[in-house]
């Protein structure tokens, strides 16, 4: 009697794992775009898969964006351990709020998980966990260096991300790259001293965009 040769498995896992890899791609640029109000039909529909395919990996929204956070935050402490490693501890921590402050300004989900607090409090909790023992390693090493302020603290890095976080969703209409001048005008406050002020390197909103910046600004929610 003809034994019917066993089903392949391998290539159905492959499939799954670029059927995952598809929904984690289009959820990444979904919400970095439009936010974690991003719908899970809307994200099948960029990944090219029925919905159901997106509730078999994750049954809800909420572990989708877990993974995606969690990637986000391995790749923000990779970024760290590498301007840990600048010959120039000021370049090092310039570079990393640079990044930092990048990150959240082309990611609006991201954002609204790190810097909200209100998506999962126990994963940003972690994140925090992760997070602030690197940047406390890079604001001592600038200050042993002498060059930042020896009145920083390691928790003011995340509001700074905050204050250039918020600016930029309020100014992502008339120019979502503002935040880079006042990131200069705020790293030069911090530095102990310098020859003369550091180029900004961005011009200044006109009067009329920052009537529309202003304009987006919305209160915090209570």
């Amino acid at each position: 009697m003809a034994v019917s040769p066993p089903t392949p498995e391998r290539p159905l896992r492959r499939d799954a794992e670029r059927n995952r890899q598809r929904i984690l791609d289009a959820a990444r640029s979904a919400f970095a775009e439009d936010g974690l109000s991003v719908t899970l039909d809307e994200i099948a529909r960029r990944a090219g898969v029925g919905v159901g395919t997106i509730y078999r990996r994750f049954p809800d929204k909420e572990q989708l964006i877990d993974a995606l956070f969690e990637a986000r935050v391995n790749e923000a402490a990779a970024e760290a351990e590498a301007a840990l490693q600048a010959d120039d501890p000021w370049q090092g921590l310039v570079r990393f709020l640079e990044i930092a402050c990048e990150q959240h300004a082309c990611d609006r989900g991201f954002k609204e998980v790190a810097l909200s607090g209100a998506h999962g409090r126990e994963r940003v909790a972690r994140a925090r966990q992760l997070m602030l023992p690197l940047v406390a390693r890079l604001v001592a090493r600038a200050q042993a260096d002498g060059s930042l302020r020896p009145d920083v603290e390691a928790t003011d890095v995340p509001l700074i991300q905050l204050m250039l976080g918020s600016l930029s969703e309020c100014a992502r209409e008339a120019d979502p790259d503002a935040w880079r001048r006042y990131l200069g005008i705020i790293t030069d406050g911090l530095r102990t001293c310098r020859d003369a002020p550091t180029p900004l390197g961005h011009a200044a909103l006109s009067p009329e965009q920052t009537q529309t910046t202003m304009r987006t600004w919305r209160p915090c929610a209570r």
